[in-house]
């Protein structure tokens, strides 16, 4: 298993190199892992994996009701669904299916609604169902007043997007792809059949390579000859309420969407939050992932018409992260064989959802290319930490603690991360690289104090396990859509 953060990286070329670490670049690098005749290199300029857009998500799995059918995007986030939801369930990553309510505040959004389900069929989804205000006030009581009804999406569940990543990519470092970090693509060409991407740790050379950059894959996409689509970074700022809100709302409460996005939600986490969010703010810096007093704002004022009670509530946290538009209404994934090369760009909020479709359709458009992958095997399963409240933590297994009393030691009491869940994380086929990260693989520090109280204990643990500070994998960016 090889994972590096510094040094050289190796001269030997590589059959195939994959920019970008997020979920999507993560689930190409496990789908090349079940070919072992493939040398794999997944690179990232960030010191851990999941640290972009990945990180920013709702994290909501989708039943692709609402893409635009025949586009590339529905059928993948169709198929997605059901493969994540498989795998979710092999490999230990909570998901809740709390279904979403598509609420309509006035005439024109109600006038939408059968329109809405009538495109839920042309994509093959034909689950939902129009809800009168009696029953949509029902189902959800603390509901604003005023909404006239609802279109239900039953299918519709929230998932953890941190673990996800992690675990495609603890896959395919186990299977043998080399995981190289703290490595930033500043040039890419191509000289006698092979891509030479020269980074902040050296060339490295490839035979084929795919682009899953993510905000930068536009920039690299041109660096090789395309012209294909331009990333325009879209802000979503988000609040993160406390624990005790979750009993205010039971689906995910969705907007009925316009031509400028899907709107302010309202939603659950797995870890027993409610979000709020997020803004859709178009910019012009790819690192704008500050927060503002403005959109934050903004947002109160929706979701005290949404959800009133909500605003009583302490947040939690306040999370701003960028996705990558391209004024497309489509995936922008094109094969050019003729360079060895597959663009995967403009995966939007619905790139969690579609990641392994999306790396089933790569490994295609690579085969189509004349990679050649070779025989396939079966990988080993993962099982991944649960980080749900709906399943049972560590802390709450008396079996657990019996064989090892470190999970029943709490050190970070606000999310109940015992001791034996950071050793263990700590200690993992892909271990953080700071604070952030092993708040992203455990939840310490993600609670109403914000680490407080067990920041120190935290960071001891980390510094005694890793020798270094704890600094690196910095904050921000945890939530958008």
């Amino acid at each position: 298993m090889t994972v590096t953060a510094q040094g050289p990286l190796p001269e030997r070329p590589y059959d195939v190199a994959i920019v970008g670490a997020g979920v999507v670049g993560c689930a190409i690098a496990r789908a090349l892992a079940r070919h072992p005749g493939l040398r794999v290199a997944l690179v990232d300029a960030q010191d851990d994996v999941g640290q972009g857009t990945s990180k920013a998500n709702t994290a909501i799995l989708h039943t692709g009701f609402d893409a635009v059918p025949g586009s590339l995007e529905a059928r993948l986030v169709r198929e997605g669904a059901r493969m994540l939801a498989a795998y979710a369930a092999e490999s230990g990553i909570p998901v809740e299916p709390v279904g979403a309510l598509l609420v309509a505040w006035d005439a024109d959004q109600l006038a939408r609604l059968p329109r809405l389900a009538e495109k839920a069929e042309r994509n093959d989804y034909r689950d939902t169902r129009l809800l009168g205000p009696g029953e949509l006030y029902a189902r959800e009581p603390h509901l604003g007043p005023g909404a006239l009804g609802a279109l239900h999406v039953p299918g519709e569940s929230v998932v953890c997007p941190w673990t996800t990543t992690l675990a495609y990519a603890t896959q395919a470092v186990r299977h043998g792809v080399d995981l190289h970090l703290g490595c930033g693509v500043e040039r890419a060409g191509r000289r006698d059949g092979e891509h030479l991407l020269a980074t902040t740790r050296g060339t490295l050379r490839a035979r084929f390579l795919v682009n899953a950059a993510g905000l930068h894959a536009d920039a690299l996409d041109r660096q090789l000859g395309h012209q294909d689509f331009t990333v325009t970074p879209r802000r979503g700022q988000l609040i993160v309420f406390d624990k005790l809100a979750r009993p205010l709302v039971r689906h995910i409460l969705l907007p009925v969407p316009t031509a400028l996005g899907k709107g302010v939600l309202v939603a659950p986490t797995v870890y027993s939050n409610v979000l709020l969010g997020p803004t859709a703010e178009d910019l012009d810096d790819k690192r704008a992932t500050g927060s503002t007093a403005e959109g934050l704002s903004a947002l109160r004022e929706q979701g005290r018409r949404i959800l009133p009670e909500l605003l009583d509530e302490e947040v939690t946290a306040v999370y701003a992260g960028l996705r990558a538009a391209t004024g497309h209404e489509d995936y922008r994934i094109a094969a050019h064989p003729e360079n060895a090369y597959i663009t995967v760009g403009g995966i939007r909020s619905t790139g969690l959802t579609a990641s392994l479709a999306i790396a089933a359709h790569v490994m295609e458009l690579l085969a189509d290319a004349g990679l050649g992958p070779g025989p396939a095997r079966d990988l080993e399963p993962v099982r991944m930490p649960n980080l749900g409240e709906a399943f049972p933590r560590p802390y709450q297994r008396a079996d657990l603690i019996a064989a090892d009393p470190e999970y029943g030691t709490l050190v970070c009491h606000c999310e109940r991360v015992s001791r034996g869940e950071i050793r263990d994380a700590l200690a993992s086929t892909i271990p953080p690289r700071g604070l952030d990260g092993l708040r992203r693989r455990t939840r310490a520090r993600a609670g109403r104090c914000q680490g407080f109280h067990c920041g120190a204990a935290v960071r001891a643990l980390f510094e005694e396990a890793t020798g270094t500070n704890g600094v690196g994998n910095g904050a921000g960016g945890e939530a958008t859509r």
